[in-house]
């Protein structure tokens, strides 16, 4: 299986140059200390080692073996408890956590980036870590300084690990039907009784607590979603001055047996009566455990991102050795036996579509990580409302966009190696399976597509949408800006589309469900257009510098437009044809 290496050279590019992300740094007081572009690029630089030297040579080994239960108990696949071990001696799970809890306190932007190597390395080990900053997020935000002080340091550490814990076997996305009950204690705890499933890292051998976030109602809750509370319930009962106790009653009851990330042990959870402690209000759980979805939900869109980079980095070493006909105009490599197949049109359709994928999502999962920065650390408050708003919007697309163009590109990478590409030892049919998962969790894709459109655009009448469009007609308004035209074409069709939207919902609620997913892709499309016009404008400046880097993004911007933009034309005429057809048919005649 080829070796991941971490790709430096293009997340600097990135953050540095198209986003200059240290002189935003420089002008957030809470930042303007703690980092600047020196300190990013050694933790890139670090990270880069952690990752592509440490994580990634246990991807392969940890598929095959996998995680294991015996007996309640869960393993982790051989070298994950080391690495483990390791990993959290350099704050990693802190990165971006609150300083005052000890956390490292860096922003957002560096976070995505480090997450991206991460899940390119070894998703299975990435989710690990990645749940424990989402809950320590949810804690942060909303749990009582008292819980704060008892979990979030051993947390941030990574001595300590988190867990979310929502779905049950007959509650799924309708959270409102969940089971799980909570009865109040003399003591201000609460017992917590039933059972949970598809709980990422519900148990492991990595750490030596891990603290459940777990969605339950109190005996006098209302029906249905508003009736719902969050809890933290530790598998190791917590004494007053943070020193581990007697074992809380939480078991697994068994780990699933997956198509992929198979070293992520996936649990079956069960409360037995077991305590735990109210996080925010009562009744008002879900909005709370919303903070963690919503960080989850950036970070398995990266899991997309990082699926795509490491199979484009082995089609295209393979590409470049693999010998196979001749080129169409004629022999390239006359010494040999035929050509490299990187020379034939299709193969290069391929790699070229992984590539501009790929980087255009890095780019806007650091444009996003951008939003979050300001809406944390801006002093100035409009500044931070139209960054949650932004984030809001753009949320959805992230996770939905960047996954389903993710296993887009890892079937690409494994389509590139030919019948190569099913065998195990190239490390392609791996990727498809890990990535398969990431369009399903954390809310599915389908569901992401809902909350775009009728949630984020038509609830609002386009406020937000009008924000972000906006600002890629700003850009587009520039006399240097590369691809106007086809950017200002593709933001007109965006609105249009959303206002014959916003009309034929107001007549027919179907139309959102039925248009929500096309529609989703055909935001990606306009958002990636932006940001490829904005990386050439960029390498168009400094191509004299460095030809090569620069002239491949110029090239790629320049695949991107012509090659992959046009999707949104057919997408458009998806849209417009309506739901009637999607009704044709009873359902017995499927």
């Amino acid at each position: 299986m080829p070796d991941f290496k971490a790709p430096l050279r293009d997340l600097r590019f990135v953050l540095h140059e198209v986003f200059d992300a240290p002189a935003l740094w420089a002008r957030l007081p809470a930042l303007a200390d703690s980092v600047d572009a020196d300190t990013a690029d050694a933790i890139l630089e670090e990270a880069a080692k952690v990752t592509s030297q440490l994580i990634a040579p246990l991807n392969r080994s940890g598929d095959e073996e996998g995680a294991q239960w015996h007996a309640g108990r869960v393993t982790t696949p051989s070298g994950f408890k080391q690495a483990y071990a390791t990993y959290i001696e350099g704050g990693w799970v802190g990165l971006s956590g609150n300083a005052g809890f000890g956390g490292m306190g860096m922003p957002k932007m560096l976070a995505v980036q480090f997450e991206e190597m991460l899940y390119g390395a070894n998703s299975s080990f990435a989710l690990y870590s990645a749940l424990s900053s989402g809950a320590c997020l949810a804690l942060d935000a909303h749990a009582s300084e008292t819980l704060k002080n008892l979990y979030l340091p051993p947390m941030y550490e990574g001595r300590w690990a988190g867990s979310m814990c929502l779905t049950e076997a007959h509650a799924g996305t309708d959270l409102g039907l969940i089971r799980t009950r909570a009865e109040p204690q003399a003591d201000g705890s609460y017992q917590i009784t039933g059972s949970k499933m598809f709980i990422t890292g519900g148990d492991q051998d990595l750490t030596e607590n891990i603290v459940h976030l777990v969605l339950a109602k109190l005996p006098d809750a209302p029906a249905g979603p508003k009736g719902i509370s969050l809890f933290v319930v530790p598998k190791v009962l917590v004494n007053p001055d943070g020193s581990l106790g007697a074992a809380n009653a939480v078991g697994c009851g068994s780990i699933e047996h997956k198509m992929g990330i198979k070293a992520s042990a996936t649990c079956v959870m069960n409360f037995d009566g077991a305590s735990g402690w109210l996080v925010g209000e009562e009744n008002k759980g879900l909005a709370a455990m919303f903070t963690m979805m919503n960080y989850e939900r950036l970070s398995i869109g990266i899991q997309g991102i990082g699926c795509a980079e490491a199979s484009y980095q082995s089609a295209v070493a393979y590409a470049r050795e693999r010998l196979q006909s001749r080129s169409p105009t004629g022999a390239m490599a006359p010494g040999k036996v035929a050509d490299p197949i990187i020379v034939h049109p299709d193969v290069r359709r391929m790699l070229l579509t992984m590539k501009a994928m790929t980087e255009g999502g890095r780019a806007f999962a650091s444009y996003v990580g951008q939003q979050l920065d300001l809406a944390k650390f801006s002093d100035d408050i409009g500044e931070r409302e139209s960054a949650q708003d932004l984030v809001a919007l753009l949320t959805p697309v992230a996770k939905a966009f960047f996954t389903d163009t993710g296993l887009e590109s890892c079937i690409h990478g494994q389509q590139v190696f030919g019948g190569h590409g099913y065998i195990r030892e190239w490390g392609q049919e791996q990727l498809v399976r890990d990535v398969r998962i990431a369009q399903i969790y954390e809310g599915t894709n389908g569901i992401q597509a809902l909350d775009l459109l009728g949630r984020k655009v038509l609830a609002d009448k386009g406020l937000a949408l009008r924000q972000f469009t906006g600002e890629i007609r700003r850009f587009a308004a520039r006399p240097d800006a590369p691809y106007a035209t086809q950017l200002l074409d593709a933001v007109q069709r965006l609105e249009d589309i959303s206002d014959w939207l916003q009309d034929r919902a107001a007549t027919n609620r179907n139309e959102v469900g039925a248009a929500s997913v096309e529609y989703l892709h055909l935001f990606g499309y306009v958002a990636y257009a932006w940001l490829w016009a904005r990386m050439a404008q960029v390498a168009g400046q400094k191509r004299s510098e460095d030809d090569s880097f620069y002239g491949a993004k110029i090239a790629t911007a320049d695949f991107y437009i012509h090659r992959l933009l046009p999707r949104i034309l057919s997408l458009e005429q998806s849209i417009r044809a309506g739901s009637a057809s999607l009704y044709g048919l009873s359902a017995e005649q499927f």
